[in-house]
């Protein structure tokens, strides 16, 4: 299984960023895909759960602001994060059963 999410960067509040996670080693469609992030000296956070068929779950720290979506065609799945707040700061993963990917900054400054 391998993982990739790319899409970070740096960006004021109230932006948006739209991350990406490229899905292979797997049967993509058959599987719920999770967002997960890790603040600096906060424990990992769920903030997106997608099933295959694409329905969504959210924490409500991120509900209304943040979309989960999945392209089962192209095994990508995405997370569009909008009205961003200082308090997303953190690194952004994908994650498959029990698999993590390498994670991707996201920084949003005040």
């Amino acid at each position: 299984v391998q993982l990739q999410a790319f899409g970070g960067g740096l960006v004021q509040s109230g932006g948006s960023l739209r991350l990406s996670c490229a899905a292979s080693g797997f049967t993509f469609s058959s599987y719920w895909m999770y967002w997960v992030r890790q603040a600096p000296g906060k424990q990992r956070e769920l903030v997106a759960s997608i099933t295959g068929v694409g329905d969504t779950n959210y924490p409500d720290s991120v509900k209304g602001r943040f979309t989960a979506s999945r392209d089962n065609a192209k095994n990508t799945v995405y997370l569009q994060m909008n009205s961003l707040k200082p308090e997303d700061t953190g690194v952004y993963y994908c994650m498959v059963s029990n698999y993590w990917g390498q994670g991707t900054l996201v920084t949003v400054s005040s």
